[in-house]
């Protein structure tokens, strides 16, 4: 693959310099954005983790969908605003650390890539669990280590290579849910040829105790169990400083997210409550998206689904690694990460980070595997929060940021939050809200997700200020030797 142009040094805009150097390439094409951007948004979570969401709350899990939806529509949108105008690999993590000063960036930064490289642990074992079932001679741990191996090197050899891959894998998922939906909504309105599904039908969102069979609360405690599978969808505007149009590529994806989260999450959701009675047996033991292709008569609906939720780890593994490894490149442009993290090779690809950052994906998964209720658990579980924190900095972030793209470059400001300030604020408020109410919830480890990721953070910000006050203690140390060196000596 050829190497593309370099991306130009931009000038010190309003959300801070752009990376120096050669950096990175702007090797993504504007197809890659797109469907990076659509991909993003369609997790593996949406397959494998909807089934609980749906036992808990009934179709109002419907609701729980559209309340998670329409928080991450108004966050990207605030993070589209300051994306469009600075658009950089540091995304809201170098938008935080103008905005909000420096332990911000530094923490949210560090946080997010923690939470990436747990993921690519979490994710290489759900696939290699897959892989192993179709093909048992190789051991999960060994398809684990495959798995990782094939998209690290993806990723080592430069940024249009992981696009490629990334093309492609968004591309089945798409048109994979999108089929998905177009037949099961044939089927439920009773026009689909060769398929008598006594049991489809809109008589499912009311029947069996009502739309919220277990009450309103369900609803937020379904909100509780769908909001990590929206995590990804920010990754369009990290991606975007690679592209050949950041500008375009971030509004573009800022723009489409209603759409996106309105046709892949409620669409297929509803379409799966109405295929079946909410308290199915089949949807917990099969899965929700299987028990809804097998109530069709589809031949082989497991292993079809098996074949996609595949898709959709390696995506999302792939995505991942991307995700930390641009992280931790910034973190180190920015001097807040090992300098090696900051640099890149002749093919704009930054080996170091990228190295890093599957090196501790590989130390998560070993403890998968020895320590899965201790160490692993506590890992996934202090990281489980991030997502929240991630939008709620976001939000105090283009508080901030508004007033100085307004003061230093206001033609800039292509994309605008809408009714600002108010609806930033009633966003970070209903964060805190989401936040408060998992303290609240025993039952799906809630509170204990956010008491780890509470304490997770607070060491990140711990170490953000102390080395912000070690860092201001050297340059008041280096003032005095500078100033004089440069007195003149009296001959």
């Amino acid at each position: 693959m050829t190497s593309q142009p370099t991306l130009k040094k931009a000038e010190n805009g309003p959300g801070g310099p752009e990376e120096p150097g050669p950096g990175l390439q702007a090797g993504l094409k504007s197809r890659h954005l797109s469907m990076i951007a659509i991909g993003g948004v369609i997790g593996a979570g949406l397959f494998v983790g909807s089934s609980s969401g749906i036992a808990t709350a009934g179709p109002g899990i419907l609701l729980s969908y559209a309340l998670v939806g329409t928080l991450v529509v108004l966050v990207m949108r605030m993070l589209g605003e300051m994306s469009a105008a600075n658009p950089t690999s540091g995304s809201f993590s170098a938008h935080a650390d103008r905005a909000l000063g420096p332990w911000a960036g530094f923490s949210i930064g560090w946080l997010y890539w923690f939470f990436w490289v747990v993921v690519l642990a979490v994710e290489a074992t759900a696939g290699a669990a897959i892989l192993e079932s179709w093909i048992p001679a190789v051991p999960q741990w060994g398809w684990a280590l495959i798995v990782m191996v094939v998209l690290t090197a993806t990723n080592l050899v430069s940024v249009g290579s992981y696009g490629e891959f990334e093309f492609w894998f968004a591309g089945i998922k798409v048109v994979a849910i999108g089929a998905f939906i177009v037949v099961g909504g044939l089927a439920v309105f009773g026009v689909l040829p060769g398929v008598d599904s006594d049991k489809a039908g809109l008589g499912n969102l009311t029947e069996h105790g009502g739309f919220l069979p277990n009450g309103p609360g369900a609803i937020l405690t379904g909100v509780l169990l769908v909001v990590f599978s929206f995590m990804g969808s920010e990754i369009a505007t990290l991606a975007a400083g690679e592209s050949e149009d950041p500008q375009r590529a971030v509004t573009k994806s800022t723009n489409s997210i209603i759409w996106r989260i309105g046709v892949f999450y409620l669409g297929s959701i509803f379409v799966v409550v109405a295929l079946l009675p909410w308290n199915d047996p089949s949807i917990k033991e099969k899965g929700s998206y299987v028990a809804a292709l097998d109530s069709l008569g589809i031949a082989h609906a497991g292993q079809i689904m098996n074949f996609i939720v595949l898709t959709s780890v390696l995506s999302c593994l792939n995505s991942g690694l991307y995700t930390a490894s641009r992280m931790a490149f910034s973190l180190g442009q920015r001097g807040d990460a090992p300098k090696a993290f900051g640099r890149t090779n002749s093919r704009g690809v930054p080996m170091a980070a990228i190295i890093a950052s599957v090196v501790f994906g590989f130390v998560a998964v070993f403890f998968n595997y020895k320590f899965p209720d201790s160490v692993f658990l506590f890992l996934v579980n202090s990281s489980g929060a991030v997502a929240l924190f991630v939008w709620l900095v976001i939000c105090f972030s283009q508080l901030r940021m508004r007033k100085i793209i307004q003061a230093e470059s206001p033609e800039k400001l292509v994309v605008r939050m809408w009714l600002y300030p108010y609806l930033t604020w009633a966003t970070a408020a209903l964060i805190v809200f989401v936040l408060g109410y998992m303290l609240t919830d025993t039952e799906h480890d809630g509170r204990e997700t956010v008491l780890l990721s509470l304490l997770v953070a607070a060491v990140v910000i711990a170490i953000a200020f102390v080395k912000e006050k070690v860092k201001g203690k050297t340059a008041a140390a280096e003032v005095p030797a500078v100033a004089e060196d440069t007195v003149p000596v009296e001959k």
